[in-house]
């Protein structure tokens, strides 16, 4: 008699049959499951998968640990107000079904503003409303629609870390079996005669029988499940004819052992699943290694202010932070770490974390998580735990940060993989048929070495393998970059814009010079304590420019941008910025960069700068004016239009007295031309921007600030190898071409041979993994070759 399956869970209903909307569940947990479902319109869960879910069990009282506090507080990344954020591991996710229904918890309960799924790392990141439920409710709601948490709190870091052995265990079972399968054969092979070789022929042949299971049903496991999984869903991926090689192998071998017919294909089998568990796990080190070397203290070069036990002021590495130093964070500067605040009035942005704008409030003695901006002026923290380069890169690549720029080669990929399995099986079985009528003995081979010999998986390789090692090169030459389709967009640019201050100056060159009433003693202090609040490239060099005076705790500050800064202290009220912010109108005798100072409404007088440009800007703009559209926009006067006409190429465009939204518009602007821009500024006056261009870049000198919409990082150092990194991303681009064409002509040249039957399945089965490797290979020479040519 048939077991009943849970309609949910899929487990067995013979003891406990509960029907409910003429469905049957195993038990009230699933039953309630199903409703919640209903209730929310989410049935369409059932559409992806049956019985998708781990079994719920009984879980009442299991988390009330999770009702202390400082238990619970563990387990949370961020907790602020009223909202939290934890991340849960959860050995269930397996597939789309799972990450679709734990991406719709806000479905199930709306106290949860949003969960992301991270697949490979079997994680959920979940934002919730603090007042309203506790993390304890989440676990429960996850784990009662099948998808218990792991949550150990000796083992919990060990346990989202925990490493799949699989491949290996399946690789190391495959390889075995092969390696006997083979000596069993070589008698075979040989025609070996001889009374012993005889008598023992059966209990050969039975042996790799035996021999082969375990490679068929757990080594190779992972295609049939993938091959079934794509049938269900109507889609014919690269696995099915794979998963067909192998199960026509097994069956046709086992039918003549059992009937006396001949030895069968067990070598070709076994052959057949190790190696392409081999090719798997080369291409699975290749890509993990090069994963480690682009995350690996790459994202966030900037520097962050310490305060040493002495009270001066240094600039340290992120990633050299330790636990009790003491941090100096300016206004619109990133918190690179948890701490408490010990000086100065916070109002943080957590926007980057949680996705929410409002400003959190906080006094001294509060704590600080990493990721929020500092909005008002200056605050000194103290250190809880070292940076994670991870947690702040999970920033970075926010999904709501991201642009919407689709991959080409992903979708000729996909296009390629899609068609390219319905070729084969076609070609397949009409070669078959051929080979039946004309030759049967050799049909077999044909099916089997057709459908294994030609896969699109070295197509599919090119193009993340190649982006993939662009990326760790850029980030060895200090140039980060988001994600591999940021290497695509940098090679299809044909206009580039550059911020002047900041950008095409540096501030650790400038001179200074001032004209106006002399400043005392106090309003120097009171001018520094200002500046030292603000990341602007001016503010930095007038700040270092003024050593002898002491620094004054300043109230009410406010840095208006594009605009100037504004600052009480006691009785004081000083406004430094430009012409119209200070004076309330434009100094149009002025020719060089200047920031105005008043006190208390009266006007002092004017810092002027002059401005030092970074090495190698007119080669620079020399050698991209060949073949890209140059602009230069600048908040500040025009003051040097006449030496950037003198120095920059001719038909570069000059913008002057450029506001923020204003930069922002002259990037839409060529865009409706049609143009790809790439903009290169400082990440504080030019975020609208960067966000806008198709290619944001943002550059890193010795401070905490950038734009999370931005898709780049440069370090300073490197800002005159621009134009080697765009020449590099587009021979990036044609690696992937090349790729692609060898890719091809070795399929159509694999399944030339295989259709005329000089193909036999095992060798067809060394051939494919190494046609993959070989891509492999071939990119990742080609790429370093690229590499060399930018240093």
């Amino acid at each position: 008699m048939k077991s009943t399956q849970c309609y949910h869970c899929g487990d067995s209903c013979d003891d406990n049959l509960i029907k409910f909307d003429e469905k049957s569940f195993c038990c009230n947990g699933c039953k309630t499951v199903y409703e919640i479902f209903s209730e929310n319109d989410l049935t369409c869960y059932y559409n992806f998968q049956d019985n998708p879910g781990a079994i719920p069990s009984e879980i009442q009282g299991k988390y009330d640990f999770l009702d202390t506090t400082e238990i619970a507080e563990k387990l949370l990344d961020f907790n602020d107000g009223n909202t939290q954020i934890a991340t849960l591991y959860i050995p269930h996710i397996h597939c789309s079904s799972c990450i679709w229904i734990l991406e719709n918890l806000h479905k199930l309960n709306d106290k949860i503003s949003s969960s992301q799924v991270d697949f490979p790392k079997k994680q959920v990141r979940v934002t919730f409303n603090s007042e309203k439920t506790t993390l304890k409710e989440i676990v429960l709601l996850i784990s009662s629609i099948g998808y218990e948490p792991y949550i150990s709190l000796d083992d919990y870091e060990g346990g989202k870390k925990a490493v799949d052995r699989s491949l290996i265990y399946k690789l190391g079972i495959a390889g075995f079996a092969f390696g006997n399968v083979m000596f069993l054969s070589f008698p075979e092979y040989f025609e070996v005669d001889g009374f012993w070789i005889e008598k023992y022929k059966t209990l050969f042949r039975w042996l790799m029988f035996a021999f082969s299971l375990p490679v068929v049903f757990y080594a190779g496991q992972g295609y049939f499940v993938s091959a079934f999984k794509g049938l269900r869903s109507k889609i014919l991926n690269i696995d099915v004819p794979i998963a067909l090689g192998i199960l026509v192998l097994f069956i046709r071998s086992t039918v003549e052992i059992i009937f006396d017919l001949g030895t069968g294909f067990f070598d070709s089998l076994t052959g057949l699943v190790f190696f392409l568990l081999l090719g798997k796990f080369f291409q699975q080190k290749t890509y993990n290694f090069l994963s480690f070397e682009r995350d690996y203290k790459s994202y966030f070069p900037i520097a962050v202010t310490r305060i040493t036990s002495k009270g001066k002021e240094e600039n340290v590495a992120i990633y050299d932070i330790e636990k009790g130093d003491r941090l100096l964070i300016r206004n619109q500067e990133l918190i690179p770490t948890d701490g408490i605040l010990i000086n100065g009035t916070a109002d943080i942005d957590y926007s980057f974390v949680t996705g929410e704008a409002e400003p959190v409030s906080k006094k001294s003695g509060d704590k600080l998580f990493a990721g929020g901006k500092q909005l008002s002026g200056v605050i000194e923290m103290e250190v809880l735990a070292s940076v994670s380069q991870s947690y702040l890169t999970q920033l970075w690549s926010n999904d709501v940060f991201n642009k919407d720029n689709k991959s080409p080669f992903k979708t000729i990929t996909d296009t390629i993989s899609k068609n390219f399995t319905i070729l084969v099986l076609l070609v397949a079985f009409l070669s078959t048929s051929f080979w039946l009528f004309y030759d049967a003995s050799k049909a077999l081979n044909v099916f089997t070495a057709v459908l294994i010999i030609a896969c699109p998986c070295a197509i599919a390789l090119a193009a993340p393998f190649t982006l993939g090692n662009m990326l760790r090169i850029f980030g060895r030459e200090k140039f980060y970059l988001k994600n591999a389709t940021v290497v695509e967009q940098l090679a299809a640019i044909d206009s580039i814009i550059f911020d002047k201050t900041g950008t095409l100056t540096t501030h650790k060159e400038n001179t200074i010079s001032y004209d106006g009433v002399q400043l005392n003693h106090q309003e120097k202090s009171v001018l520094k304590s200002a500046l030292r609040a603000s990341n602007h490239p001016l503010s930095r060099t007038l700040y270092e420019s003024l050593e002898e005076v002491e620094v004054l705790a300043i109230s009410n500050f406010k840095e208006i941008v594009g605009k100037g800064i504004e600052v009480s202290c006691k009785d004081v009220k000083l406004k430094l910025g430009s012409s119209s912010f200070v004076k309330n109108n434009e100094d149009i005798s002025a020719l060089d960069t200047s920031v105005y100072v008043s006190f208390n409404e009266i006007y002092k007088g004017k810092f002027t700068f002059k401005n030092s440009y970074r090495e190698g800007v007119k080669s620079l703009f020399e050698s991209l004016k060949k073949e890209y559209d140059l602009s230069v926009v600048s908040g500040d006067n025009e003051g040097e239009r006449v030496y950037l006409e003198e120095n920059l190429p001719k038909g570069t465009n000059l913008l002057f007295n450029q506001k923020p939204e204003d930069k922002l518009e002259v990037v839409a602007d060529l865009q409706q031309k049609h143009q790809k821009v790439m903009m290169i500024g400082d990440g504080l006056n030019d975020a609208g921007a960067l966000a806008k261009s198709d290619v944001g870049i943002a550059l890193s000198e010795n401070i905490n600030v950038f734009s999370p919409a931005c898709d780049g990082i440069l370090d300073a150092s490197k800002f005159n190898k621009i134009g080697a990194y765009i020449l590099a991303s587009k021979k990036a681009i044609k690696v992937i071409k090349y790729s692609f064409i060898l890719s091809l002509c070795y399929n159509v040249i694999g399944l030339y041979f295989a259709v005329t039957g000089q193909l036999i399945p095992v060798m067809a089965a060394i051939l494919m993994p190494l046609s993959s490797i070989s891509i492999v290979v071939f990119t990742t020479i080609s790429t370093n070759l690229i590499g060399n040519k930018i240093k």
